[in-house]
């Protein structure tokens, strides 16, 4: 069973910046993932990213249009821990983000089907 506690939500204005954590509760091959869901949408896809080693993935690391070249996904193994760095905030980021731990053989890294572990969510709130 894997856990994963996320933190680093906040309030911050359009054009600010938010880093998010999430500690996984055990070392961890899996991908992971951010994902995130505003009021009365659908739970999307923000960014994801495989294990570092060869047979895992490399690394490798998918994100949304949306946030492509604001948001960088990284990963520590050392400590278990999920990292989210957003810049360039717009009013459109704001939702609950959920950390998630996928089967390290998935692929579509972006769809939350793929994901069997979840945290509790972190809410990110960002006004005009």
């Amino acid at each position: 069973q894997v856990q994963l506690v996320e933190s680093g939500g906040g309030s911050v204005q359009a054009g600010g910046s938010l880093r998010l954590s999430c500690v996984v509760s055990q070392f961890t091959y899996r991908p992971l993932g951010w994902f995130r869901q505003a009021p009365g949408k659908e739970r999307e896809g923000v960014a994801a990213i495989r294990s570092s080693g060869i047979r895992n993935g490399g690394g490798s690391t998918y994100y949304a249009d949306s946030v492509q070249g604001r948001f960088t996904i990284s990963r520590d193994d050392a400590e278990n821990t999920l990292y989210l760095q957003m810049n360039s905030l717009k009013p459109e980021d704001t939702g609950m983000y959920y950390c998630a731990a996928a089967s390290v053989l998935v692929t579509a890294l972006l769809d939350p089907s793929k994901y069997d572990y979840w945290g509790q969510g972190t809410q990110v709130t960002v006004s005009s």
